[in-house]
């Protein structure tokens, strides 16, 4: 099973959990339902270097995928699923710049 953690407020989220609505490959985690959700995501955050590029953009790394073989990817293509098309124009930055 692909576990994705993900939040409900998340455009890119949004779009991914579209795709995979009745597919039991797949596994989200709402880091926004629980703070034991969040803590979990935190600590693969903190200690995996796939991360390190979307930190120093003050990305969160959501939608973050870890595939079945423990592999930990922010590309939606890995997991079987299609990235949101970017002139979308929904943003999550703080400076409104996009995701």
């Amino acid at each position: 099973m692909i576990k994705i953690y993900s939040m409900s407020t998340c455009p890119d989220c949004y779009y991914v959990e579209g795709q995979i609505k009745g597919n039991d490959k797949y596994q989200v985690i709402d880091i926004g339902k629980h703070v034991k959700y969040l803590k979990e995501f935190l600590r693969l955050r903190d200690h995996n270097p796939v991360f390190t590029k979307a930190k120093e953009m003050g990305a969160a790394g959501i939608p973050c995928f870890v595939l079945e073989d423990g592999t930990v990817t922010l590309i939606p293509e890995e997991a079987g699923l299609q990235s949101r098309p970017v002139n979308e124009g929904a943003a999550c930055n703080i400076d409104g710049s996009g995701c």
